[in-house]
């Protein structure tokens, strides 16, 4: 499983999205990431295994050194992430949750168009990076996550944050994993469970429909 939690406002939000990623620490043990966007440095991204050492004391130092008014972070029982991804889109960061059951068809049809993925153990694909490509065939992010869902069997749940500060949520196509969007004075947040909105004094707008 896993769980990730995202922030743009109007102040520095940092800090919001560490304690928000780590109060969804209970739903993954392997690796965990936060990617930051401010105007000077741009996207800024570190991951970091967390199966021996909490996800706070992993990434205290990084959060103390990082500064933006947007950011997301996730907690993975997978798949390294969030992924730092360039293309005709823009540069951005994505991180996912959910299962997709035809990566080896989906990774076989695009290894015939285009170049190559990153490897990782035995030969495994990053879901976050193959829902990149098939995001970036597509001229929008709104039409590409549509796309790439309507692709994939199985359920992905996908928070995406671009070069201008924006940030994209969208929830699996089927509704099985939630999606809820929260609010306080200066700005949104969106996480995958709730009870992180009451910690950082955000209130609950609405859970994000199917798709």
């Amino acid at each position: 499983m896993g769980g990730f939690f995202g922030a743009v406002s109007k102040r520095e939000v940092v800090y919001d999205v560490f304690f928000g990623t780590d109060y969804h620490s209970h739903l993954g043990t392997k690796r965990g990431g936060l990617a930051v966007y401010n105007p000077t440095d741009g996207l800024q991204r570190e991951i970091h295994n967390i199966e021996n050492t909490p996800f706070r004391t992993k990434f205290e130092q990084d959060a103390a050194e990082m500064k933006g008014m947007s950011a997301i972070g996730c907690i993975s029982d997978t798949d390294p992430q969030p992924m730092l991804i360039k293309s005709m889109l823009g540069t951005y960061a994505i991180t996912t949750v959910g299962i997709i059951r035809n990566m080896d068809k989906l990774v076989g049809e695009i290894l015939k168009t285009h170049g190559h993925f990153e490897a990782m153990g035995a030969g495994r694909v990053n879901q976050a990076e193959l829902l990149s490509m098939l995001i970036n065939q597509q001229p929008s992010f709104a039409e590409g996550i549509k796309y790439a869902q309507e692709r994939i069997e199985g359920t992905a749940s996908i928070l995406i944050l671009t070069d201008k500060g924006e940030i994209y949520a969208a929830r699996d196509r089927l509704g099985r994993l939630p999606v809820i969007l929260g609010q306080d004075a200066d700005g949104y947040a969106v996480a995958f469970e709730s009870f992180a909105f009451d910690k950082l004094g955000y209130h609950t707008v609405r859970d994000l429909g199917p798709g």
